[in-house]
């Protein structure tokens, strides 16, 4: 029986080539992007989740309370180790202070090999190795990183630096500092962890490395400071908090008591903790598995349109079964046999796509996302299987119930077919949705104009940017002399960071002498005389900062002045502390404020301040007429400064583009889902004007000899779906706004959602509609009427 069922299926199937192709087409994209959300939802689940007792372990943060509340995944360096001396709640502590982009060199006997890591090194303590489950292949885990001068790398740039060369008492040298043997190689870090550092240096050389002004500081936050624990069992959370507290009432004095908070941040949180620096937020993940489930339905949807309005082509058929014998299960399983045969075709095409299209998501966000076939055959199995019921079970219900008679007397009325209001609400669903996706790419898309294109306060455009790794004043003297002798050179400033950054240091300020400091942070710039005019940053009160090598002085921006109460000019000539009072001096500029982050960050407090120990880059602003030459030359005299580096350099606007990657990717996915929900989207609108076409048969045939010109017959469809894109954007406008206005709530500085954008989105809507519909409603509207009404 089954085997018979199949046949018949696959016969049927043959002879309608183009409605089990479109059928085929609607599945196989909706469990496409099922199989890829699915393995996208899975993958960012199972970060972290592979360490041993994961719901003991937290990480320490630091919580600001204030005029509002900030948060910061990183901590003092000393408070981790107060807390471990003075209680006995935590099994392990364990610190960890990164650097990014740091070089690494070592001598292979021929020659002084280089290396930028980009993901840096981390100064670890042992601890850290006992909390989280990263395990050696090659080393002792009771002695590794116990002794200064130790460093443990993982296998994969054990072989990136040595090849087939045994690792093990190899000597690295970070920054042409410190040295470091190595004592032990990790194993590969997995894919699913945030963790991204592969060399990791003993805790007792970070002193040595930094000058260790972070050992004993509790009043400044540096973002690579880490530090973890594991509870002891029992322990609870707020215990652990209520301990951390007591720390910070002994450490801390006056405001800052209320101001300084510290708090633990469970191991599972990190990742998805937007707050505190994490990946993924849930509520998008959550908004994926809805897309991804809401596609497959509509395809099964379509499905369902498309196979009732064949069941008139196929009236005859049924009712010689019937006559035939055949019972109503068995048409039923007969429509069953054929939507399994189009669903195991669409799975199959939908593997190959998914396949296909997961390498292009890995690079979208720089993952390294695999199938796991066990999950996922699964997760396909049971997919397939309901929608197998969920597409085949209404159609086959509205076959098997057909009266024979009225079947081969061609006498179906609508009612025997199925209802024609469910098909009109399916197609206002699908359309509303799509009309959503539209919105939010326009609006995603304006905002990262806007972000690209407002005036930042400073120039972007032209400027070079390349590291300094030594910065005495004679180094730096001697390279300011050399890059000013470049020809297409126009201006150059030695500075911590450009005005907008990642690395932005905040530190405790006092103004005018004033007893207590403020109870907001102030953000440090080091830089030089030139940095206003190489970035054009203006002036709006007071003057620029003289040539110094140490801090005499400060620049303060309007924000800054805004915080006090008061004007620009008010602040010309007092006294500023910063830096737990280690740098002062007297306020003599006040400059336009600008963005010294991205749009998502309000504008900081600003002071800039001369400290060339500090000085970490070098911004060259350049002709971009000469720019190859000139590159070529900055090339040539930085390698010669500093022969035993690696040089590299990177364009500002490059650096700045990169504050709205997570946005980019938003944007692409939005994208991607609107083309797809589109695509869905119009299949359905494909299936209805389909049915419409079997129903109205007769009508148009009847109107055609009447006279009817082409235009009357086709505005029959148009005012239909006219009809339904209307309503279908009356809801979609409310939900889209509401949506993206919550979007827009992450950025400071934002666009203002105007009538344009949804009259672009209704107004490309009802392109599409009316290609979909109109390719139909002419091969209808085309048709000779003699063959219309011939059976009557």
């Amino acid at each position: 029986m089954i085997k018979n069922y199949i046949k018949i299926a696959w016969r049927n199937l043959k002879r309608n080539k183009a409605y089990a192709s479109i059928s085929v087409i609607g599945l196989a994209l909706g469990m496409a992007c099922g199989i890829l959300i699915f393995t996208l939802v899975t993958y960012h689940l199972s970060f972290d989740n592979f360490h041993h007792s994961p719901d003991r372990i937290y990480r320490f943060v630091t919580e600001w309370h204030d005029e509002q509340v900030d948060k910061s995944s990183a901590v003092p360096v000393p408070v981790a180790k107060a807390f471990r001396s003075n209680f006995t709640l935590g099994e392990k502590v364990g610190r960890t202070v990164s650097y990014e982009r740091t070089l690494i060199t070592f001598n292979d006997g021929k020659e002084v090999k280089k290396f930028r890591e980009e993901n840096g090194v981390a100064f670890t303590e042992p601890q850290y190795f006992d909390i989280l489950n990263f395990p050696l292949i090659k080393g002792d885990k009771n002695t590794v990183l116990k002794q200064p001068g130790q460093a443990i790398i993982t296998q994969k740039l054990a072989e990136k630096y040595f090849g087939k060369e045994d690792a093990m008492g190899k000597v690295i040298r970070l920054d042409n500092q410190v040295s470091f043997t190595i004592t032990g190689i990790l194993k590969n870090l997995p894919i699913n962890t945030d963790r991204k550092q592969e060399i990791y240096l003993s805790y007792a050389d970070f002193k040595t490395y930094t000058g260790g002004g972070l050992e004993d500081n509790w009043g400044g936050v540096y973002s690579g400071s880490e530090a973890f624990i594991l509870l002891k069992t029992g322990v609870s959370k707020a215990q652990a908090e209520a301990a951390l507290a007591q720390l910070r009432n002994k450490n801390f004095k006056g405001r800052d008591q209320k101001v300084w908070q510290f708090k633990l941040q469970p191991l599972n949180d990190i990742h998805f903790n937007a707050e505190l620096d994490g990946y993924a937020d849930k509520k998008y993940l959550w908004a994926l598995f809805f897309i991804g489930l809401f596609l497959i339905i509509t395809a099964c949807v379509n499905f369902v349109n498309l196979a009732t309005a064949q069941a008139l082509n196929r009236s005859k058929e049924v009712g010689i079964r019937k006559v035939m014998g055949s019972l109503p299960r068995h048409l039923f399983w007969q429509f069953i046999a054929e939507t399994a045969i189009i669903t195991f075709v669409a799975v199959v095409l939908a593997g190959v796509l998914a396949e296909l299209t997961l390498p292009l998501l890995n690079g979208l966000f720089h993952s390294e996302m695999q199938f796991h076939w066990m999950e996922l055959s699964l997760f396909i199995t049971v997919t397939a299987v309901i929608v197998v019921f969920l597409s085949g079970s209404y159609p086959g219900l509205v076959l098997a119930r057909f009266q024979p008679i009225l079947a081969l007397k061609s006498k179906l009325s609508q009612k025997d077919i199925g209802g024609f209001s469910l098909r009109r609400v399916l197609v206002v669903t699908q359309f509303a949705i799509s009309q959503i996706m539209i919105i939010g790419s326009i609006i995603v898309i304006s905002q990262l104009r806007y972000s690209q294109n407002t005036d930042l306060g400073f120039n972007k455009n032209a400027i070079v940017m390349f590291p300094m790794p030594k910065n005495d004043k004679a180094t730096v003297s001697s390279m300011k002399a050399q890059l000013g002798e470049i020809p297409g050179i126009e201006n150059v400033s030695f500075c911590y960071a450009p005005p907008a950054s990642g690395s932005n240091s905040t530190t405790g300020v006092n103004y005018d002498n004033r007893p207590e400091p403020e109870h907001w942070g102030i953000n440090m710039k080091f830089a030089d005389a030139n940095y206003l005019s190489t970035f054009n940053i203006k002036l709006v009160a007071g003057r620029n900062l003289f040539a110094s090598d140490t801090t005499r002085e400060f620049l303060v921006n309007e924000t800054f002045c805004r915080k006090l109460g008061l004007k620009p000019q008010d602040v010309i000539g007092k006294n500023l502390a910063v830096n737990g009072k280690t740098s002062h001096g007297p306020i003599v500029g006040v400059v336009k404020d600008f963005y010294n982050y991205s749009f998502h960050t309000e504008i900081a407090p600003i002071c800039i301040m001369p400290a060339v120990k500090n000085y970490s880059n070098c911004a060259v602003k350049i002709n971009m007429r000469t720019a190859k030459t000139t590159l070529a030359s900055i090339q040539k005299t930085w390698s010669s400064t500093f022969p035993e580096e690696l040089y590299s350099y990177n364009f500002l606007s490059d650096s700045i583009a990169k504050f709205y990657d997570q946005d980019n990717i938003l944007l692409s996915l939005v994208e991607a889902f609107a083309a797809i929900a589109i695509i869905i989207g119009c299949l359905g609108l494909y299936g209805l004007v389909s049915f419409m076409a079997v129903r109205k048969t007769k009508e148009i045939g009847v109107r055609k000899v009447l006279g009817a010109n082409l235009i009357s017959v086709l505005w029959l469809f148009g005012k239909e779906f006219t009809r339904l894109l209307l309503i279908a954007f009356v809801i979609a406008a409310p939900i889209a706004w509401y949506v993206m206005h919550n979007y827009l709530q992450d950025f400071h500085y934002r666009i203002h959602i105007g009538p344009g954008i949804f009259l672009i989105s209704i107004a490309s809507t009802f392109a599409i509609a009316a290609i979909t519909v109109g390719y139909r409603a002419m091969l209808s509207a085309t048709t000779n009427p003699v063959k219309s009404l011939r059976s009557e």
